[in-house]
């Protein structure tokens, strides 16, 4: 596997094609496996270790969600080849799911997105399986009869692929804790991917995206809880920038 040390995580250092193609092996293989797509932010969260950071120490695939990471490997030994976000990958795995007759769960977002985002995924995906939808109440994770209640959802459909749309680090923590109880052969942090496939949130603009701008577009859509993130919090990634550098380490 080409994983590279990046900053303070490592990332699989893989195109989109070739992420598809080793997330297909991990099913066939069967063994629960955990897949994250870190970005900036999640990067500036991992510098504080905790539990998050031993998510990514378990994590069987880790992709680049992010252009500026894409920018800042460049300064390294060895550059990221391709930004992977997850709402691009996402439908690469419906198609993959569609072809191959895997059975996709998915979990979380507000009452009813999953299940719009179904219901237009079925008709963009001749014979794609969902095989279930749901969507937990607010503060499920302390709740040891709603997390009973969700793994025997999850048991009962059999699902190949398990989506989660909880956000960070709540979807990555439910990963690394339920793994072995649920037994799905693999399972991925998405975010608000489902919120972009109903239709509830807009995506940024294809250029905005290529060119590491899908933040600006986002502030746009919810400037009360992104800006803090994206102008004050994220920019510690160039602190990091310099603090993992190469050089600096050897220093």
């Amino acid at each position: 596997m080409a994983r590279i040390k990046f900053m303070n995580t490592y990332i699989d250092n893989f195109t989109m094609r070739e992420a598809v193609r080793e997330i297909d092996r991990l099913i066939r293989l069967g063994k629960p496996s955990i897949v994250v797509t870190p970005n900036v932010d999640t990067v500036v969260k991992l510098e504080q270790g905790g539990e998050l950071a031993e998510v990514y120490r378990q994590a069987d695939l880790i992709l680049c969600d992010g252009m500026p990471m894409v920018w800042l490997s460049k300064l390294y030994d060895t550059p990221i080849k391709q930004k992977i976000s997850g709402s691009d990958l996402f439908p690469r795995l419906c198609a993959l799911a569609a072809k191959r007759g895997y059975r996709m769960f998915f979990l979380g977002a507000e009452k009813g997105v999953a299940d719009i985002a179904a219901a237009r995924l079925k008709k963009r995906f001749a014979g794609l399986d969902i095989c279930g939808t749901y969507s937990p109440p607010v503060g499920f994770e302390k709740d040891e009869n709603e997390l009973e209640k969700i793994r025997q959802q999850i048991k009962d459909a059999r699902p190949d692929i398990l989506i989660l749309a909880f956000g960070v680090p709540k979807q990555e923590l439910f990963m690394m804790h339920e793994r072995y109880r649920l037994g799905v052969p693999v399972s991925l942090g998405l975010g608000a991917t489902l919120d972009f496939e109903a239709g509830k949130i807009k995506r940024a603009p294809k250029w905005m995206s290529e060119h590491g701008l899908e933040w600006a577009f986002r502030i746009t859509q919810d400037p009360k809880r992104l800006a803090k993130r994206y102008l004050v919090d994220d920019m510690k990634i160039f602190s990091l920038a310099v603090k993992y550098h190469p050089k600096n380490r050897r220093k």
